[in-house]
């Protein structure tokens, strides 16, 4: 037992230092009194994808090793052998819907790929106007969806870097908005106890700008002079704005890894362009391969978060050749109650 205490000390020490580094880094950014909260556009593509991630807390960057680290890290694609099927739901806030789909596939010496679906939709709302306050009788949706690619290869046996292209779409009625935006990201296994690093940089792109027909009014051009036409078709004009841009860095590490148990710890400094800094950090006990059982903690140090801690369990279960994983997860979400997560993936 004494033996087992010095390995985990002598393997937390390092980490703990880095962890220091990265929280002293995000707290320069605490405090300020303009976070730019609201500011973006297709804010759904900063919505967790994975029950196993958000069990930990979103600390993921430096965990990423399954079809779900094309959200977090497309660069952990590079450690996966085999092909793999995600499929992830959860009944986000104010029963609105977000599903995500994605399949990977190792391609040999090329690294491997990956494509992805996600969306996010709610039902029908009734239109309501200044002269109809409690509703018209029409009836309009409300979608967001986005289409990406994926690739990852290995550099060296310890290097992974790798890039997603993104095709996002909103629409509210009849109006809709598009944009394009790119991932990438690195991941470095260290020689020091086999800490992780990785770094990720996710949607960068263009900016988005709502335009369609419910933005064609007509108006009068010059209301002083008489008998002109008043019903001239104009557009009103939209801001264009940024998609969510976010850089995170994290790293990670096992402090216990033998033939039935594996306990890592994780923790990641983000740093988005519509809010403050924060830091998720979370942990995952995994006994022999099959049970898993994960706890963390979202967006500390961020201004006004109603996010907190996060529980979750996953079972590993192979069929002939067919591996069966299901995770589940649960977030706090404060004075919005809380998430619930649900993700099944296929390995063949």
């Amino acid at each position: 037992m004494s033996a087992l205490k010095y390995q985990v000390f002598n393997k937390a020490v390092p980490i703990f230092l880095l962890i220091m580094m990265i929280f002293g880094s995000v707290q320069k950014g605490v405090g300020r009194d303009v976070t730019k909260v609201g500011t973006t556009a297709a804010t759904f593509l900063s919505i967790s994808v994975g029950a196993r991630a958000l069990g930990m807390g979103g600390a993921f960057v430096s965990v990423a090793n399954d079809a779900s680290a094309m959200f977090w890290n497309v660069a952990g694609l590079a450690q996966l052998q085999r092909p793999q099927v995600i499929f992830n739901h959860s009944e986000w806030l104010a029963n609105i819907n977000f599903d995500y789909v994605g399949f990977v596939s190792p391609l040999g010496n090329a690294g491997v790929i990956g494509v992805s679906f996600t969306s996010l939709n709610m039902a029908d709302m009734e239109q309501t106007t200044e002269l109809n306050p409690e509703g018209t009788g029409v009836r309009f949706s409300v979608n967001s969806y986005a289409f990406a690619l994926s690739g990852a290869r290995k550099l060296t046996d310890n290097f992974m870097i790798g890039f997603t292209g993104r095709y996002a779409r909103e629409d509210i009625f009849n109006s809709h908005a598009t944009g394009w935006a790119m991932d990438v990201g690195t991941l470095f296994i260290t020689p020091f106890n086999g800490i992780r690093l990785g770094m990720s940089i996710s949607n960068f792109g263009t900016k988005m700008q709502i335009r369609g027909d419910d933005l064609l009014i007509q108006v009068d051009p010059d209301p002083t002079i008489s008998g002109n036409n008043q019903t001239i078709n104009a557009f009103f004009q939209t801001d264009k704005f940024d998609m969510p841009l976010l850089f995170r860095v994290g790293l990670s590490m096992d402090l216990v890894n033998d033939e039935q148990n594996r306990f890592t710890i994780a923790i990641d400094g983000l740093h988005p362009n519509d809010n403050s800094e924060s830091v998720n950090v979370g942990g995952e006990y995994v006994f022999n391969n099959l049970f898993f059982l994960r706890g963390g903690y979202r967006a500390l140090f961020q201004t006004d978060s109603e996010e907190g801690f996060t529980v979750g369990a996953g079972l590993n279960y192979r069929v002939s050749e067919i591996g069966l994983h299901l995770d589940y997860a649960y977030e706090d979400f404060g004075r919005l109650n809380n998430i619930q997560k649900f993700t099944v993936a296929l390995s063949f």
